[in-house]
């Protein structure tokens, strides 16, 4: 297989695997059921003002608001990339930490790091690169909230419904 083309489908697949941890873990600490940090209610009604899902929006106000699972998984990625378990372990303590300045109520952020510490660093052993993580990593946070803010809370607002059951 071609090089570039085996890095492209590495980021592709880092990407989705990002996607799936920092949503998974935001579903988990119930990110879209209020604006948890100040700002993100603010945020989340502006986003469904201008036709977008309210539980969706305040998942996104809490994303921009404070370190979040999406944060923790990009700083892991640069962690694991630069030192390897050790580096992802103290991106975790500075997301930690900036959830304590932010008066974040919660661990997502954190947790968020310490997955991801261990996801991407597994995933160098089967010969991916920390590199296409952070990547990925970038490329998971576009979908939500770089191209469309109205489809995107749409989308995580459904995913709220499904784990509220």
């Amino acid at each position: 297989m071609d090089g570039t083309l085996l890095i492209l489908l590495q980021i592709l697949v880092a990407a989705a695997v990002c996607w799936i941890n920092f949503v998974a873990i935001d579903l988990f600490f119930k990110l879209p059921e209020k604006g948890g940090v100040v700002g993100a209610a603010a945020i989340g009604k502006r986003i469904e003002e201008k036709g977008g899902g309210l539980h969706g929006g305040f998942m996104m106000g809490n994303i921009v608001s404070s370190p979040d699972a999406s944060a923790g998984t990009l700083l892991a990625s640069c962690g694991v990339f630069i030192a390897g378990i050790p580096g992802g372990l103290l991106a975790a303590l500075l997301v930690y930490i900036g959830n304590r300045i932010c008066h974040d109520p919660g661990y997502a952020g954190t947790t968020g790091c310490i997955t991801a510490t261990f996801i991407v660093y597994g995933f160098t052993l089967i010969g991916f690169s920390a590199a296409a993580f952070i990547a990925g990593m970038v490329i998971a946070i576009l979908t939500i909230q770089g191209i469309s803010h109205v489809h995107a809370s749409r989308l995580l607002s459904r995913l709220w419904k499904v784990r509220r059951g």
